[in-house]
């Protein structure tokens, strides 16, 4: 099953809201000439994709340091470690099954 915030993300008809941003003239021409490369029908298009790709990495890295803090925090209350591995064994075949 889907997270709710991953269901969410993959709506077409999300609301949207225009950003303005300064972006030096040479990494827009950048953008420009990758696009196309990438199979994107413009620079924007990409940039999103960018934008998009960084924010799942962070979100991925964040998820997981929270999981290690809560792994840590249970050991000092006493759970063993055979049952928070399958635990945690458990989570990321849960996450594999989910994408």
């Amino acid at each position: 099953m889907l997270p709710e915030r991953l269901k969410k993300r993959l709506a077409k008809n999300r609301p949207m809201t225009a950003i303005t941003l300064r972006i030096p003239i040479d990494v827009v021409e950048s953008l420009k000439e990758i696009a196309p490369k990438r199979g994107f029908s413009g620079y924007q298009v990409l940039l999103k994709s960018y934008i998009s790709e960084g924010l799942r990495h962070d979100e991925a890295k964040f998820a997981e340091n929270q999981t290690s803090q809560l792994i840590e925090a249970l050991k000092r209350h006493g759970v063993s470690e055979a049952v928070l591995n399958e635990a945690y064994q458990e989570l990321e075949a849960a996450r594999s099954a989910s994408r």
